[in-house]
């Protein structure tokens, strides 16, 4: 369309918004003041200040000895370089070739990862099991249950093992009395003394499972069991739907804190079986670590038996958190 004059018009600018005007007697508006870019590495030191005492007792009590165990597991480390008598040589990976070689480091392997399997699950499942029954049993049975597992908990490896061998003393133990086994000896046979083993392990292990689950089953809300309890769920299907969801992340620290402390069981066998056994027969690998370093002198085999242990922990520990992360857990 054009104007009357002929002219096409002009097109309408739109106007600016008038600044609100303060009210009478008020003060006037304050404009926030417009921050800057923040500055690269503004307060970056700051938590590494915290944390700095921290890793440094944690370098000198982790890494330089792990340091120190791979260095001599690629040395050639016995008696004779320890007293001066001959020069300490690398070897480079011929300590794990000798040891890869040795048909019995896999035998000692495969028993290892048997018998920490079952320690671990044996100890996740009695620990759950009586966290569960924590939570049903009235003041007292628990508080009694509580000082008895923290009890077992305080008590030291070797302490604990020397009580169980008394216990299972094939002259003088009260469980064979009790049992009618006779003179039946614990220790004589391979599955029975891994299984003497694994009953102390999880004597000694299962509190601390037991205490960590109740209390991550104590933050649940109330109203979420009590709705599953409403709707008809047993009270296993209320474990498997609800409560052990919820409690995932509290599994996994427990889960990989048994693996750990499992697959490198030490004082147990040594001191339940005698040093591994007859021949040898209960030999895991931090004992078998232990008769190669001290007992034959060959601390260059040693180490790299530690290497290979914790190279396998590694491993293990860094699968099964790939795996929840795949399945979308948060840890």
């Amino acid at each position: 369309m054009t104007s009357p004059t002929g002219h096409a018009p002009r097109p309408r600018t739109p106007e600016r918004p008038e600044k609100a005007l303060p009210a009478a007697g008020g003060a006037a508006p304050r404009r926030t003041p417009r921050r800057g870019p923040r500055r690269a590495g503004q307060g970056g030191w700051t938590p590494w200040l915290y944390l700095a005492p921290a890793l440094v007792v944690l370098g000198g009590l982790l890494v330089y000895p792990i340091y120190q165990l791979g260095l001599i597991s690629f040395l050639e480390y016995t008696q004779a370089q320890v007293s001066g008598g001959q020069p300490t040589t690398f070897q480079g990976f011929g300590n794990y070739a000798t040891l890869f070689r040795d048909s019995q480091f896999w035998q000692v392997l495969l028993a290892t990862v048997l018998f920490a399997a079952a320690c671990v699950v044996t100890t996740l499942g009695l620990g759950c099991a009586l966290a569960v029954l924590l939570t049903r049993v009235r003041a007292l049975p628990r508080l009694a249950l509580m000082l008895a597992a923290l009890g077992a908990w305080a008590t030291p490896a070797i302490t604990g093992s020397t009580v169980f061998v008394f216990l299972f003393d094939p002259d003088y133990g009260p469980v064979n009395r009790v049992f009618g086994l006779g003179d039946f000896s614990w220790t004589y046979g391979r599955y029975s003394a891994f299984t003497l083993v694994l009953l102390e392990v999880v004597w000694c292990s299962f509190p601390f499972v037991m205490v960590t689950v109740y209390a991550g089953i104590k933050a649940i809300p109330g109203e979420v069991l009590e709705a599953a309890s409403l709707d008809g769920a047993s009270q296993w299907r209320i474990w498997r739907s609800v409560t052990a969801p919820m409690l995932r992340p509290i599994l996994v620290v427990v889960t990989i804190q048994s693996i750990i402390w499992d697959f490198k069981v030490f004082t147990q066998i040594y001191v339940m079986t005698n040093g591994g056994g007859i021949a040898g027969q209960n030999l895991v690998l931090n004992v078998y670590a232990y008769q190669k370093a001290f007992a034959s002198s060959q601390y260059s085999l040693g180490s790299a038996i530690g290497v290979v242990m914790l190279l396998i922990l590694l491993a293990v520990t860094l699968v099964y958190l790939r795996l929840l992360r795949r399945r979308g857990e948060e840890l």
